[in-house]
């Protein structure tokens, strides 16, 4: 089951029609009409989009709640609950839950982010009977045997060890914790040995009887299957979620001063160092998708600034690119390289070069053209594949309310400007200093 941070993005403005002769028949193809919302007798919310010429449907059930509300002393306990959902139901234990969809031919996962949860299957269409009832005995009816629950935290915590042992990893999940150290977008996902342990079954009902709740979830659903079969299904199998409302209070709102800025070197057991710069700030949708483009275009493929500068021109790095993560109320802007220890200090400069507005404010039309031609495109040929489909609508739900239709997406990616950039830029290096963590090797490495 997958743990690492998801990033979400799509902003919109309402109201903008977008027509390009050499798209539009793909993008209708693709768009295949909107997603349709409706609520169950519980007050469960059901977005579908019916895809007639696919064979397939990826069905979501959604939770608002990751590490950002993972209890004082017990990290993790978000992500670790949606392992032990797995451990076995009322009905089925831990391996015919796993056989239940395989057998079939179908697929489960999971994954965790710091701000919300899911678990989803994939399938042919004649198994979504099988698929909505999985899925809602995963969610309604654990059993959290303690037997399985200890040995659960084991392989939790061997997933811990994964991470220390992948720099590459490990930096992202420490500069989060340096940059918010009194927020609870700091911590890492997956908690650390010591809140594993403190994990007890109690806490996992609790966080469930808080947390998974009809008006705290949502089902998404991408594929041959029409809203009329989502809704019968939906409602025969998440009839028994509670319906009672939340029992704690909003999440923590991010603030200016919840980022710390820093600066940190670190001796690590390897050959190669790791860099990661960036910065922090409040959301703020008047630079959304100029950020979303300015990420393309700073670590977006080969023709990147990053790779051109840090890879083509100055071979310092083979491995170079930028990370944009946009939270509920705030947004993180990365730039990753890996580089020999003696070429940190080079490294650093050409990244913070590359980041100043008046570097941004001398790309080409042409270039801001390619970009655009690019981020279009990938979110098109991600259309092609149903689950992507159906968690880019819930990342849309979460982050704005409403699934956003791809021309509306398309749109404001068209309206971005060289000033627009530029601006962005610009807001970030007057909101707020960069960070630096680097790990270097260990003497004698």
């Amino acid at each position: 089951m997958h743990s690492n941070s998801q990033k979400r993005y799509s902003w919109i403005q309402p109201g903008r029609d977008y027509y390009d002769r050499d798209m539009h028949e793909s993008k209708q193809f693709f768009s295949n009409g909107p997603f349709i919302e409706n609520r169950l007798s519980n007050g469960l919310r059901v977005y579908s989009n019916h895809v007639p010429y696919v064979d397939s449907i990826t069905i979501g059930i959604w939770i608002n709640a990751g590490s950002r509300e993972d209890p004082a002393g017990m990290g993790g306990l978000a992500h670790f609950l949606e392992h032990a959902v797995f451990k076995g139901t009322r009905s089925r234990d831990y391996a015919a839950v796993a056989r239940c969809i395989e057998q079939v031919g179908g697929y489960i996962d999971a994954y965790t982010t710091k701000e919300n949860t899911c678990i989803y299957i994939r399938c042919l269409k004649e198994h979504k009977a099988v698929a909505f009832d999985l899925l809602a005995d995963l969610v309604c009816n654990p059993v959290f045997p303690e037997d399985e629950i200890e040995k659960e935290k084991e392989v939790v915590i061997e997933e811990i060890h994964g991470i220390n042992d992948a720099p590459e990893e490990l930096i992202f999940d420490q500069f989060d914790d340096l940059a918010f150290p009194r927020h609870p977008l700091g911590p890492s996902i997956l908690g650390t040995e010591q809140s594993i342990e403190n994990i007890s079954t109690e806490a996992l009902h609790t966080f469930m009887r808080q947390h998974y709740v009809a008006q705290n979830m949502f089902i998404t659903s991408a594929g041959n299957i029409s809203h009329e079969e989502v809704m019968l299904n939906a409602e025969k199998c998440f009839s028994g979620l509670s319906s009672n409302e939340k029992q704690f209070g909003d999440r923590r709102t991010f603030r200016e001063k919840d980022y710390t800025a820093f600066l940190t070197r670190q001796k690590k057991q390897l050959y190669q160092a790791q860099l990661l710069y960036g910065r922090a700030v409040v959301r703020d949708d008047r630079f959304f998708y100029s950020l979303l483009l300015l990420n393309t275009i700073l670590g977006g493929g080969m023709s990147s600034i990053l790779n051109i500068e840090l890879r083509e021109k100055s071979a310092l790095a083979y491995n170079a690119y930028s990370s944009l993560t946009l939270f509920e109320d705030a947004t993180l802007l990365n730039v990753y390289a890996g580089t020999d220890p003696e070429n940190t200090g080079q490294t650093l400069a050409i990244i913070q070069d590359a980041l100043k507005a008046e570097t941004l404010s001398r790309i080409s039309g042409a270039e801001l053209l390619a970009a655009k031609n690019k981020f279009r495109s990938g979110l098109i040929m991600e259309m092609e594949k149903m689950t992507h489909r159906m968690s880019k609508a819930a990342r849309d739900i979460f982050y704005f309310g409403r699934p956003v239709e791809l021309e509306e997406k398309l749109s404001d990616i068209d309206h971005v400007t060289n000033d627009d950039l530029e601006q962005a830029a610009t807001y970030l290096q007057m909101n707020t200093d960069a960070s630096t963590l680097i790990y270097e090797p260990e003497e004698g490495e």
